[in-house]
């Protein structure tokens, strides 16, 4: 699952545990543990405008080269999004996700009445991609209040004010079965759970422990003609099989098509991709 249609957005360069990045012009530098690789270009690495060191105790801190926007905005085709350096490494956007993106879209336009919930939704980029291919409504759930805020920013700077979508704060599982006993039903589910997080109110979410649960009733919460449903996994230890077991588990009997690999970015100027995590599906067929 490579995604590389980006213009705005540029891997310049990993490797060392470390990556290199352009988003818009400004340029980041940040720890990722899957570069263990040489670095490919050394006379790049110091031209970054913030870097953000770990800390040996956990956390870290941006240092600054340059005075940088509190926020800026970055372009994937007809889609803009709100990037921000963050006290805990993210900037607000996973690039790697724009294969998912475009899958969504492809799986919704030309469509009617599709209804789509996004879970774990973070700053929303898959709820303004499936809300800018049309669909009616749009659930985006998270426990986060600081995240569910970015993502109606998102929605803003593409000029999704008078869709539908709906914002709830709440931790997904306790929502899904509130949605289950309304009878409420999603022609579409995305998925993107932590490994390991808490809840709004301190309920506990492990990966492992809630994966099957969340498949389990993604299910009892798919319409009648249901398009698919996206899972994304950013779990060490996890492979791409593990996931196909998973699905191919769930969805016995089941008409349609599972596809499970990992995500990737193509790294400038160089034959080699940094893995980004993993992401499965499964494309209902009717």
């Amino acid at each position: 699952m490579l995604s590389d249609k980006w213009e705005d957005y540029k891997l310049l360069d990993a490797g060392d545990r470390e990556k290199l990045e352009s988003y818009n012009g400004i340029i980041l530098r940040r720890p990722d543990p899957m570069a263990i690789w040489p670095k490919n270009d050394p006379s790049l690495w110091d031209s970054y405008d913030a870097f953000y060191h770990r800390s040996k105790s956990g956390g870290g801190h941006w240092e600054y080269r340059k005075t940088l926007p509190e926020f800026w905005s970055i372009r994937y085709r007809d889609l803009s999004f709100k990037v921000s350096p963050t006290n805990f490494k993210h900037t607000g956007i996973f690039p790697e996700q724009a294969y998912n993106w475009d899958l969504v879209r492809q799986l919704i336009e030309g469509k009617k009445d599709i209804k789509v919930l996004n879970l774990f939704a973070y700053s929303g980029a898959a709820t303004c991609a499936a809300s800018k291919a049309g669909a009616v409504e749009v659930v985006h759930v998270d426990a986060s209040k600081g995240m569910i805020a970015w993502a109606k920013e998102n929605a803003a700077l593409n000029h999704l004010e008078n869709n539908v979508i709906r914002y709830i704060e709440d931790d997904c599982i306790k929502f899904m079965k509130r949605e289950i006993r309304r009878e409420r039903h999603y022609d579409m589910i995305i998925m993107d759970p932590p490994s390991y997080g808490r809840g709004p109110n301190n309920e506990m979410f492990k990966f492992e422990n809630q994966i099957n649960e969340l498949i389990d009733l993604s299910k009892q919460l798919m319409s009648e003609k249901p398009l698919a449903l996206i899972i994304n996994s950013y779990t060490t230890g996890f492979s791409t099989t593990v996931l196909e077991n998973l699905m191919v588990n769930h969805f016995k009997g089941i008409k349609g098509s599972i596809h499970s690999e990992e995500l990737l970015l193509p790294i400038e100027n160089s034959k080699i991709y940094l893995p980004c995590g993993l992401s499965t599906n499964f494309i209902y067929e009717h």
